[in-house]
């Protein structure tokens, strides 16, 4: 793994990166409160073949935070600082796995600023539209974040907010917890993302309404979808395979929003995807 820190748009987005830098490319964009380093399991089962690059979203992980949160935390900016950031890694053509947010940041992109540039779209858990309630839910955790005395504390708050990512191990567990973390001026612990990034949904209220974005798409579409997700639900998951880009959907079990993409079959699903060498379910 490798990291770097590069300025989009006047912030400076720190990216981690795996495998030969001459492969060929991966963007792989996390979820609303998450970071890059969600990807590392993923990441590393592919770095043979592919060059995968992990951005940490403005206002998450090692990036920095917005100057003006309203205007700054949208989908329209994070697509702005995707293409600066594709230009400054001299990246013209690439694949897209996106987690969540990361995966509306992908589809919003292939249809304006990174039409043509992405080859292939992964939707991890991610559709046009999304359930108000689910939606509701994540707002409340992650803009009131809490804080703990001890990493422990930590991670068993996010082991019981995260449950939905399906089975991790005790010491994936460990790396999410340790590569999730700020500490506070009080010496206390919390979730290392700016919590005015939640202004998203008071100064942009449609952002994740993106049905007119996604009938644009022109290029091959597979989405994952967690067997219990109560986000993308299945009516939405259907829309998908009927109109726009015609997407292959994937049923995920065991977990819910969204799939942690560490299982040798979640991988390998999206890696077959990549290489459109077998018909994708």
């Amino acid at each position: 793994m490798r990291s770097r820190y590069v300025n989009c748009l006047g912030r400076e987005l720190h990216v981690t990166e795996w495998g030969d830098e001459s492969a060929p490319p991966v963007i792989a964009w996390h979820g609303l409160a998450r970071s890059g380093r969600d990807f590392d399991d993923f990441a590393a089962a592919l770095s043979a073949r592919w060059r995968i690059v992990c951005p940490d979203t403005l206002g998450r992980g090692l990036s920095q935070w917005a100057v003006d949160p309203a205007r700054e935390y949208c989908l329209d900016f994070y697509v702005e600082q995707a293409e600066a950031l594709l230009d400054q890694l001299g990246l013209q053509k690439v694949h897209w796995v996106g987690t969540s947010m990361g995966g509306a940041i992908g589809t919003l992109g292939a249809a304006t600023r990174l039409r043509g540039r992405i080859r292939r779209l992964v939707l991890n858990d991610n559709g046009p539209e999304l359930a108000a309630p689910a939606l509701a839910r994540i707002q409340t955790y992650a803009g009131q974040p809490p804080s703990f005395a001890t990493v422990t504390e930590l991670e068993a708050y996010f082991r019981e907010i995260y449950a939905s990512f399906g089975h991790l191990s005790d010491s994936q567990w460990r790396h999410l917890t340790e590569t999730s973390l700020r500490r506070l001026p009080d010496g206390r612990l919390t979730t290392h993302y700016d919590p005015a990034l939640v202004q998203q949904f008071e100064h942009h209220p449609d952002d994740y309404v993106l049905w007119a974005a996604w009938d644009q798409l022109d290029l091959p579409v597979l989405c994952l979808r967690g067997e219990a997700s109560t986000l993308l639900t299945a009516e939405t998951a259907q829309a998908m395979r009927e109109r726009g880009p015609r997407a292959a959907v994937a049923l995920i079990p065991g977990c819910g929003h969204a799939p942690a993409l560490n299982t040798a079959e979640q991988i390998g699903l999206i890696e077959r995807f990549l290489c459109a060498d077998v018909q994708t379910p």
